[in-house]
C-alpha cells in the first residue's frame, strides 16, 4: 500500500503535524456513495481497540516531545480505556514509571493537571467547537482533531519544555540524549518498528523536526540509525523547520544559526531530501491577521504549503507519485539534497513554467541567516536558475486553468524546448484545501462549491482556498548555504571549523549555477 511513516520530534513539529493530521482526518468520507479522493491508508492505520470490537484508524507516526509540552493529551485516550478496568494515571499524564529497589513506602506526588482547552472540551462533549484563538492554544495537543495510537506518544522526562534552567537548546544536548536513550531503549525497536513491521510495503519515512535547536542533534542520530537499519533505499523526506529569530538576542541567533549549519551536514548526508521552512521576511497582502510570534499560525502557514506539496503522494488514481519518484524529479544527479518550497494562495493560473516556477511565499529565503536584527541588502537580485521543480495546484477545476497541455516524456515529466529550462512535473487537481475550524483565520476563503462537496467531509460546512506549490532543486540554494557558512564559521571552535565549513561549502557546489546534467549545458560564474 506503500505506507508513509511520520517522526515528528519537538514542539514547532508537532504543530505543524498536528495541522496535518487535522487535514487528513477531513478528507475521510462517511457515506458509502462516496469515494474517497484520498487513499488513507498511506499515513493511516486500521486496527482495534482493546475490546477487540470498535474499529480504529490512527495515525502512522511517533510524536516526540519533552516532559510538560503534551498539554491535556492523554497517553491512553478514550479508544484505548478498557470498560471496568482502572486506568493507570502515570500512564495517562504522560509521565514516566516509578521504578527503583527502594523498600520504604513511596509517596506519589502529583502536578495539578493541565485543563483542556475550549476546544478540545467541546470535541470531547460531541458539540460544534469554536475556532481557537492564539490567547486559547498553548499546546499542540489544544487544537487536535483526532487520536492517536498510545505507541505513538512518546514523552522524554529528561528535559522540561521552555526551561530556563536547563534548556533544550545545543545541537550536542539532542545529540547526548539520543545516543543516551537509545542505549538503554533501543528507540527504533521501541517506538518505529511497531509502525514499521505492519506496513504491508513501506515507502519511506516523512519527518518534521526543528533544526536550530537540540531537535537538530536528536534528529541528527536518529535518521542516522535509520540509515543504518533500512538501508539507502528507504526514502527519508525530512522538513526542517527554523525558528523565528526576530525577537531574540544576537548571542541567541547564532547560536541557532550554528545548530542549523550542523543539522544541514547532517540530515544532507542521511536524508533523501532535506526542505528548509523558514518564515520568509516579508509576507503578501493575501495574509490576514497574521501573528509571525505564534506558532499555531506560523505552523498553520508551513502545513498548508507541506501538505499540498506532498498531495500526488497520496491522491488515488493513475497519477498518484510516491517519494521515491518525487525525490527522482527533484535530485538528478544524486547529490541535490536540499531542495526549496514556494506556495501562492487563490493565485492566478500558472502561464509559463519554462523558468521555473517564482510564488508568493518562498519558505527557503529568509532574513533568518542573519546575526543582526536588520537584514543586510542581497549583493545580487538575479532570479536562481532552478534546475528541477514538482508543482501541484489544487482548487483548480481542469489542468487546462493551471498550465495549457504539455508534451510530456515517459516519466510524465513536461518535455523541455532548451537545456536550459527546468526539469518539471506537474499535479493539478480540483481537491481545494480546506479550512478546519482548527485553523487559523489567517487566509481570505472561499466557500466550497458544490460539485466539490463530495470530495470533503459534509460533516460541516467547509471553506476552502486554491493553493499552487512548487517543490524545487535550484541555484539560489548555493547562496543561501555560502552565507550561512560565513556567518557561523568564526563562532565555531577550531577543532570543528574546518570540517563544518568543507560540507558547507560541497553541500554548496552542488547548486552552483554552472551545474550540468545530461544535455544541460552552463558556464561556471
Amino acid at each position: 500500500m506503500h505506507e508513509i511513516i511520520t517522526l515528528q520530534l519537538g514542539q514547532q513539529s508537532n504543530y505543524l503535524a498536528t495541522h496535518f493530521w487535522n487535514t487528513q482526518e477531513s478528507y475521510f468520507t462517511y457515506s458509502e456513495n462516496d469515494e474517497p479522493i484520498i487513499d488513507h491508508d498511506v499515513h493511516f492505520r486500521p486496527g482495534l481497540s482493546p475490546d477487540g470490537k470498535t474499529e480504529t484508524f490512527m495515525p502512522r507516526t511517533v510524536i516526540y516531545d519533552l516532559k510538560g509540552a503534551f498539554g491535556s493529551m492523554k497517553k491512553i485516550n478514550a479508544l484505548y480505556e478498557v470498560e471496568g478496568e482502572e486506568p493507570d494515571p502515570t500512564q495517562l499524564d504522560l509521565q514516566p514509571q516509578a521504578s527503583g529497589v527502594w523498600p520504604g513506602k513511596t509517596v506519589l506526588q502529583k502536578a495539578d493537571p493541565i485543563t483542556q482547552s475550549p476546544y478540545t472540551e467541546a470535541l470531547n462533549a460531541g458539540l460544534k467547537p469554536q475556532r481557537p484563538t492564539i490567547s486559547t492554544v498553548k499546546y499542540f495537543s489544544d487544537f487536535s482533531r483526532l487520536y492517536y495510537h498510545p505507541r505513538s506518544v512518546v514523552q522524554l522526562n529528561e528535559f522540561e519544555v521552555a526551561s530556563t534552567i536547563q534548556p533544550f537548546e545545543q545541537f550536542s544536548t539532542g545529540e547526548e540524549l539520543f545516543r543516551e536513550l537509545d542505549k538503554e531503549h533501543d528507540l527504533l525497536d521501541r517506538d518505529l518498528r511497531f509502525f514499521a513491521e505492519e506496513a504491508d510495503f513501506m515507502q519511506g519515512l516523512q519527518v518534521f523536526m526543528g533544526v536550530d535547536d537540540a531537535w537538530g542533534g536528536f534528529g541528527a542520530r536518529y535518521l542516522e540509525r535509520i540509515r543504518d537499519e533500512y538501508g539507502g533505499k528507504t526514502a527519508i523526506w525530512t522538513w526542517g523547520l527554523e525558528s523565528p529569530l526576530r525577537s531574540l538576542p544576537r548571542d541567541k541567533r547564532l547560536l541557532r544559526l550554528a545548530n542549523k549549519s550542523r543539522s544541514f551536514t547532517e540530515l544532507y548526508t542521511h536524508s533523501s531530501i532535506l526542505v528548509p521552512l523558514s518564515l520568509p521576511s516579508r509576507l503578501p497582502s493575501s495574509l490576514s491577521n497574521f501573528d509571525s510570534l505564534s506558532p499555531w499560525h506560523t505552523t498553520a502557514l508551513f502545513s498548508s504549503a507541506v501538505e499540498s506539496a506532498l498531495l500526488p503522494t497520496r491522491l488515488r488514481g493513475h497519477k498518484k507519485e510516491t517519494l521515491n519518484t518525487i525525490i527522482e524529479t527533484l535530485d538528478l544527479t544524486g547529490k541535490q539534497k536540499v531542495a526549496g518550497l514556494q506556495f501562492s494562495v487563490n493565485s492566478s493560473p500558472i502561464e509559463d513554467l519554462s523558468s521555473g516556477l517564482q510564488l508568493d511565499l518562498n519558505m527557503s529565503s529568509s532574513a533568518s541567516d542573519q546575526i543582526d536584527a536588520y537584514p543586510l541588502r542581497s549583493r545580487s537580485k538575479r532570479t536562481p536558475r532552478v534546475f528541477s521543480q514538482l508543482v501541484t495546484s489544487r482548487g483548480y477545476h481542469s489542468p487546462e486553468e493551471t498550465q495549457g497541455v504539455e508534451e510530456l516524456d515517459e516519466k510524465g515529466r513536461r518535455i523541455r524546448k532548451s537545456a536550459y529550462e527546468p526539469i518539471t512535473k506537474t499535479y493539478s487537481t480540483s481537491l481545494a484545501f480546506p479550512i478546519l475550524d482548527s485553523f487559523p483565520e489567517i487566509f481570505a476563503v472561499e466557500k466550497e462549491e458544490d460539485d466539490n462537496d463530495d470530495k470533503i467531509d459534509t460533516k460541516e460546512e467547509q471553506t476552502v482556498v486554491r493553493i499552487t506549490t512548487s517543490l524545487s532543486t535550484d541555484s539560489g540554494v548555493c547562496a543561501r548555504l555560502r552565507k550561512l557558512k560565513d556567518t557561523v564559521i568564526k563562532s565555531i571552535g577550531l577543532e570543528d571549523r574546518e570540517a563544518l565549513g568543507n560540507d558547507l561549502a560541497e553541500m554548496a557546489d552542488e547548486y552552483h549555477e554552472g551545474w550540468s546534467s545530461g544535455s544541460d549545458s552552463g558556464e561556471d560564474d
